[in-house]
């Protein structure tokens, strides 16, 4: 598809990440374009501080946009919507869509879909956060039906920091856990790469492996219409619509290899 004509995907991302947009562009390539707004520097407030005002300041940017037409939007920030049920997500989330004129989805909430697409009922979170909003996340998915087996904390070498979390660190953090084969991994927070991580991790055996990026590119394209498996998807996202059976060949083999 040519660039100029490429559907249009808004995300909306804290200031400091640096994770989102690279990631879910290469998860979109070349089915649409991403465009991004990005929350305001907060000065003088602690994280908690931040994540409430992102919530206040969201419809204003996401109006940063201005007249550019976009087909669809993700707030690309899963800590400001864990202060929110997943109805009052629901909730805010309609409510924007109804403003900009085109469905917006949190990244909390594109979890719940893909997770729901994939058959998951119960989660291993591997959670870079500080404890407080490990268990605000903790919160967020058993209200929404998911139950929490295990927490895996991930440390950036003695620090909670998502920003900073090293490929091999947070590798060798989820296989010291020895999870079930037949787990689904939630690694929570927009802003820890993982694409890296994912790729060994998945040669590792069969657990359904599943992030917000991820997830967020996944709605993204079942709001354009667009198949997680089609030909055109990431290896990853291919790898996920597997659990569906989506991404099959008629033996039931797995076509799919993630370099």
């Amino acid at each position: 598809m040519a660039l100029h004509s490429a559907p249009r995907l808004g995300v909306v991302v804290p200031s400091g990440n640096a994770a989102a947009e690279p990631e879910i562009a290469a998860l979109a390539s070349p089915a649409f374009n991403v465009h991004t707004s990005r929350f305001p520097v907060l000065p003088g407030k602690d994280l908690r501080g931040r994540l409430e005002k992102y919530n206040e300041v969201l419809p204003e940017v996401l109006g940063n946009f201005g007249g550019l037409r976009l087909d669809a939007a993700v707030v690309s920030c899963t800590g400001s919507h864990y202060l929110l049920t997943p109805d009052g997500d629901r909730a805010l989330c309609a409510e924007l869509s109804e403003r900009i004129g085109a469905p917006v989805r949190s990244a909390a909430l594109a979890i719940l879909d893909t997770a729901r697409a994939v058959g998951a009922e119960r989660l291993v979170l591997i959670s870079p956060y500080e404890p407080w909003l490990t268990e605000l996340s903790r919160a967020y998915w058993e209200s929404a039906g998911l139950k929490v087996d295990e927490v895996v904390k991930i440390r950036a070498g003695a620090r909670f920091s998502p920003y900073d979390v090293a490929t091999g660190e947070l590798v060798a953090q989820v296989r010291k856990a020895r999870l079930p084969e037949d787990a689904t991994l939630l690694f929570t927070g927009t802003g820890m790469f993982t694409f890296d991580a994912l790729a060994e991790l998945g040669r590792d055996g069969g657990q359904t492996l599943l992030t917000s990026n991820l997830a967020s590119a996944w709605w993204a394209r079942d709001a354009l219409g667009l198949p997680a498996g089609g030909p055109d998807a990431h290896p990853l996202l291919r790898r996920l619509a597997e659990r569906t059976g989506e991404g099959r060949d008629a033996s039931g083999r797995d076509p799919v290899t993630v370099p």
